[in-house]
């Protein structure tokens, strides 16, 4: 199965698939061997939006940050294919000695980093990872707009921002005549709906903004593999899915079982199909650490839920649901 579809992100002239590979697995859960049978299949497919982070995966022991943007880098070079595919990386989280935050120093310093570690001469798509309210927006919006002048970003979106700061960067942008965040990148998917619809939706959807929502399968959790407190050793990110395991949790899992049944499909598949099929979302972010897996993701671009279907998994995982 080959993905065709592509999506415009934002204002920005950016067309991406609908669906994005997370690199926050290279050098964590996958190996640099294995990210690259992954990164072919995922092209070979027909995907061609890469999500990554200078942060990832410094969390790692022995890590230090930059291990994930060193691999995709490696396999740009190698596969010299950098024009086919859309990079999209993060700057403002803790690098420990390096800083952290959204001053220009830090941003310029920043940039010229996953530059050198992607092997790269420009960034598609560089994002804010998290708002940093100890330095003005002007100053974050006028360094990105000096880095888009001289060819190094194509164009800019933020991470982990509320309602208000996004709302307030818009019109700083507008104002100063600065670049805007073209994309949000907010924690969204069948748990964790709230935030997102109740604070950033309506926002994005009247300004034009793409949303490339990460958390997609909520760490695995909605995939279905966790069915138990007992599953949660099967995975490095076990003790995160934890919290998923309550009542609210395990009901969306039935209703993704049932809809999964109709389809002849997964509960990944479902999830992912339930997250485009909104049309506010451009493209949610999937990782994957097997073909098997990035093959069940692959497959969620060509499913289209049925009204049916969106207002049986909807009421299921609705947090306003009465428990039975």
């Amino acid at each position: 199965m080959v993905v065709t579809q592509r999506r415009k992100l934002g204002h920005s002239g950016l067309e991406v698939s609908p669906i994005s590979f997370g690199g926050n697995v290279f050098g964590w859960t996958i190996d640099e061997k294995t990210s690259f049978e992954i990164l072919d299949h995922f092209i070979e497919a027909g995907g061609n939006f890469i999500d990554t982070a200078d942060v990832y995966s410094r969390w790692v022991p022995g890590n230090q940050g930059g291990e994930s943007e060193i691999i995709l880098g490696k396999w740009l070079k190698l596969r010299q294919n950098r024009d086919q595919v859309v990079i999209a990386t993060k700057v403002g989280s803790d690098m420990g000695v390096k800083g952290k935050g959204l001053s220009r120093q830090h941003i310029l310093q920043g940039v010229e980093e996953s530059l050198q570690r992607l092997q790269t001469d420009y960034i598609d798509l560089y994002q804010s990872h998290i708002d940093d309210e100890t330095v003005p927006l002007e100053e974050t919006l006028e360094t990105y707009s000096e880095l888009i002048r001289q060819g190094k970003v194509r164009a800019i979106g933020a991470s982990n921002y509320n309602g208000s700061r996004l709302l307030q960067a818009l019109e700083i942008s507008h104002q100063y005549g600065y670049p805007r965040y073209e994309s949000l990148q907010p924690r969204y998917n069948l748990y964790d709906r709230d935030d997102y619809e109740q604070n950033l939706q309506q926002i994005c959807q009247e300004q034009g903004i793409g949303v490339i929502n990460y958390s997609s399968l909520a760490s695995g959790f909605l995939s279905g593999k966790y069915r138990s407190e007992k599953d949660l050793s099967i995975s490095l990110r076990g003790n995160s899915v934890k919290r998923y395991l309550e009542p609210r949790g395990l009901r969306i899992l039935e209703a993704l079982d049932q809809v999964a049944k109709t389809y002849n499909s997964t509960p990944t598949q479902i999830s992912l199909a339930w997250l485009i099929a909104n049309p506010t979302i451009t493209a949610p972010i999937v990782s994957a650490t097997t073909i098997e897996q990035l093959n069940d993701i692959i497959k969620a671009v060509n499913l289209q839920l049925d009204q049916n279907a969106i207002d049986i998994l909807n009421q299921a995982s609705s947090s306003n649901a009465l428990v039975s």
